[in-house]
């Protein structure tokens, strides 16, 4: 066998270790920062979500980063963040006391399995909704503003006045 390939296969992959940190993007570049940051072999996780926007009059589902501004990249932690922070798109890398903050694994498995499945949908102020939830069954209620990515503000009438109540977004369902 050749020495050289040998060499290659028992070094690990970026992939099969390290740590996961959080990386801030410059605004509005976080697609360009993922992009650059893999063409240079990093691992990175920038979990997105479908929301369905209007756009030129029609209703589209739009894939949008979950955490705009951010995105994951895992690497060991004594690797050289240098080439990092000069990368096109990349801010800084997210850090307390100097050092780069590091986020569990298990937290970048349940947003990527979460973000796989999670649609958005559009509502607009004033649509009607149902509540899902078995207290608020069959009480009216008026969708007002999102609040954050995946909470709502409604409107119900419950006892002789309006209230306004904040749900999850999957509480709720369009009528």
């Amino acid at each position: 066998m050749d020495k050289r390939l040998a060499t290659v296969q028992r070094v690990p992959s970026l992939a099969a270790q390290g740590d996961w940190y959080l990386v801030q993007c410059k605004p509005k570049q976080d697609e360009r920062a993922e992009d650059n940051l893999v063409r240079q072999g990093y691992v990175c996780s920038r979990p997105t979500c479908r929301r369905e926007r209007q756009l030129r009059g029609k209703q589209r589902l739009i894939e949008e980063s979950l955490f705009p501004g951010y995105l994951f990249i895992r690497m060991p932690h004594d690797a050289n963040w240098a080439p990092l922070r000069s990368t096109r798109g990349v801010s800084r890398v997210v850090a307390f006391g100097g050092r780069p903050l590091a986020v569990s694994h298990a937290l970048i498995t349940h947003l990527q399995l979460r973000a796989q499945t999670h649609v958005i949908p559009a509502y607009r102020p004033g649509d009607e909704v149902t509540i899902l939830d078995e207290g608020f069954e069959g009480v009216e209620s008026i969708f007002v503003a999102m609040d954050g990515n995946e909470r709502v503000v409604l409107l119900i009438h419950l006892m002789n006045q309006q209230q306004q109540i904040t749900l999850p977004i999957t509480r709720i369902a369009g009528r």
